[in-house]
């Protein structure tokens, strides 16, 4: 079974962009899976709206969306959030619905409000219709030794060493790759029956 799973995010130090290839090398790991990887680029938004609009009918043929952000000022990028406004075409005919969602995102500090950059993620894809896939994984009481920051909503990170993604928060991205392709790859063989 074949399913196609898009990434949206926004980088600016490349800690993000670290996430969403770890992100998308778990998803990768599905026979069958591929990945619409969309890294959000200053020059896309113009006077204030997201203009890559291609982008939007690209994602209506992908069966979950993830999305990307560093937490700035307590919640999403800007370039980020003018992504999720040019959305807003798609809402009133909810053109999202029944999709998987999943969010990750990172910051300087091991809180730095992470946690309200993935609720807004979360409300977002519940604006859309979508399904929200958080992370199934206890900080640790997991044998995986994942989600070292303990957010259940998705994965957060922080800066670790300088500009680099902590091995745990790298490993967690991957794991919620796999999750996300497993769970949209049993949606999608459920919808078949």
């Amino acid at each position: 079974m074949s399913v196609k799973i898009g990434i949206v995010y926004f980088s600016q130090t490349d800690l993000t962009h670290a996430l969403a290839l770890k992100i998308k090398q778990g998803i990768e790991t599905l026979p069958g899976a591929s990945t619409l990887l969309h890294r959000i680029q200053g020059k896309e938004i113009v006077e204030g709206r997201f203009a890559t609009l291609s982008l939007l009918d690209q994602l209506a043929n992908v069966d979950a969306i993830v999305f990307g952000s560093p937490t700035y000022m307590g919640g999403p990028a800007a370039q980020f959030k003018a992504f999720a406004d040019a959305t807003s075409e798609l809402w009133c005919n909810q053109l999202w619905a029944g999709k998987v969602a999943a969010g990750f995102t990172c910051g300087s500090a091991l809180n730095g409000d992470q946690g309200k950059t993935l609720d807004y993620f979360s409300t977002l894809a519940n604006q859309h219709g979508m399904i929200w896939l958080g992370l199934d994984s206890a900080a640790g009481y997991d044998a995986r030794k994942i989600n070292r920051l303990g957010c259940q909503a998705g994965v957060t990170a922080s800066e670790y060493e300088g500009n680099n993604v902590h091995p745990v928060d790298s490993d967690t991205a991957y794991y919620l790759g796999t999750r996300v392709a497993k769970v949209v790859a049993q949606f999608c063989a459920n919808k078949g029956n």
